[in-house]
């Protein structure tokens, strides 16, 4: 079992940055991977950014260049720097942990937090 922990989110100003965090316990072992999705009210939960224990990062399209994603793997901490936030970004934020050392894949989800970009 993997455990995750995600403090941080809130209310920004659109233009403004903001920093997501979430720390995995438990069960970590390689190969994983370590990311972020999001979830507009009334919209399906999309892909953010993640991060592969190998270092490899991959970002959904609209978010590249403005969103960052890292990863401290001695921490098995994961990072979200979001800049240059718009009102679409709106959305409830869910850190994922994708432990690929077994087959079939087993996915974990935080509590998920509200990130609320005010125009």
């Amino acid at each position: 079992q993997v455990q995750l922990v995600e403090p941080g989110g809130g209310l920004v100003q659109a233009g403004g940055s903001l920093r997501l965090s979430c720390a995995a316990s438990g069960r970590i072992l390689s190969p994983n991977a370590m990311g972020w999705f999001r979830q507009a009210p009334g919209k399906q939960r999309d892909l953010v950014a993640v991060m592969q224990s190998s270092g490899t990062a991959i970002y959904a399209g609209s978010m590249k260049g403005r969103f960052t994603i890292g990863r401290d793997s001695a921490k098995n901490t994961v990072y979200l720097q979001m800049n240059g936030l718009e009102s679409e970004d709106t959305a409830v934020y869910y850190c994922k942990f994708e432990d690929a050392s077994r087959w079939p894949r087993r996915d974990y989800w935080g509590q998920g937090t509200q990130v609320t970009v005010s125009s």
